[in-house]
């Protein structure tokens, strides 16, 4: 199946890819990128899932259909666009129908683009593992992509949110919907958190920077919280206190993106309840490089490359 690429949303990972490698068999020419919109232009054979014309998004882990992901306790599989498979920053890409899920029908292609690592990382985190349910108290300790999809699927789910981040994004926090906002630079931000909480703690918490912060993760922890370990900012080599995760009762999830099958789930959300992606900035193809800096910044949502913007 032929697709006229639209957007390409970038993740931090895409930028450790091109400088590093980050440890995987690349063959090259290699082709970066995993997030992508676009249209269905052209059909091969067999094809029966699209027809010319339809809008579509990628999935991230493409041999993921649905139930457990691949792989087993020696060789935990990671067979990814942008890693073991070519990715999508390109005018057109050619790939399996398989590959592929129906974009939603609410979103532009720049915000769609966004959904198949960091909003199908929140989902798949917060709804089909921690089971986030009205009523409950999540928190997000950032202001990244994943973590505003978060924020806003949680919100959708009745949940209070608590999100710790820089001071200077209070108020985008809020507008989006956060009941609680914390510097995450003041010394004291747990013993907030505490307050904020009456000392019961969070019952899901997204755990997006990973290393050492996720011992903050079990501190701020309700009995019998959840704690999802997705990201790897402060290292891949994480850490945390054996007590309180044993006497709190606290399940740690870890986290890596979705199957396609819950990417469908996330679109119908998308549609249904009005969850709009947070984008950052926009560039060009031809200002890749300056987008991949951009993503150290610290960036307020996404960064996306419009390929050939409607």
């Amino acid at each position: 199946m032929l697709v006229k690429v639209a957007a390409v949303a970038l993740n931090h990972r895409d930028k450790m890819v091109i400088e590093s490698g980050r440890g995987l068999p690349l063959a090259f020419p290699f082709t970066p990128g995993s997030d992508l919109a676009g249209e269905v232009v052209a059909l091969g054979q067999g094809v029966t899932r699209f027809v010319e014309g339809d809008r579509v998004i990628s999935t991230f882990t493409p041999d993921w259909i649905d139930g457990l992901r691949p792989g087993d306790a020696r060789t935990p599989a990671y067979r990814t666009l942008g890693g073991h498979y070519p990715g999508v920053l390109a005018d057109y890409v050619a790939m399996s129908e398989e590959w592929f899920v129906a974009a939603p029908k609410t979103l532009d292609s720049a915000q769609a683009a966004t959904l198949p690592c960091a909003g199908l990382t929140a989902w798949f985190a917060l709804v089909e593992r921690a089971r986030v349910q009205a009523g409950d108290t999540v928190l997000i300790p950032s202001t990244g992509g994943v973590a505003l999809f978060g924020l806003q699927i949680a919100k959708a789910n009745g949940a209070e949110v608590i999100v710790s981040g820089k001071a200077g994004n209070a108020e985008r926090a809020k507008a989006l919907g956060a009941d609680h906002y914390v510097d995450s630079e003041r010394e004291d931000w747990v013993e907030a958190i505490y307050r904020l909480t009456g000392n019961r703690g969070a019952d899901h918490i997204l755990e997006v920077i990973g290393g050492r912060h996720l011992g903050k993760s079990v501190q701020l922890a309700a009995v019998g919280g959840h704690i999802c370990q997705i990201g790897a900012l402060d290292g891949f080599e994480v850490s945390a206190p054996a007590m309180p995760l044993m006497l709190k009762d606290v399940t740690i999830h870890g986290i890596g993106t979705g199957s396609r099958r819950a990417l469908t789930r996330l679109v119908r959300a998308v549609d249904q309840t009005g969850i709009r992606p947070v984008i950052d900035s926009h560039y060009s193809f031809a200002d890749l490089p300056a987008a991949l800096d951009h993503l150290d910044k610290g960036p307020f949502g996404k960064v996306v490359i419009d390929v050939c913007p409607a």
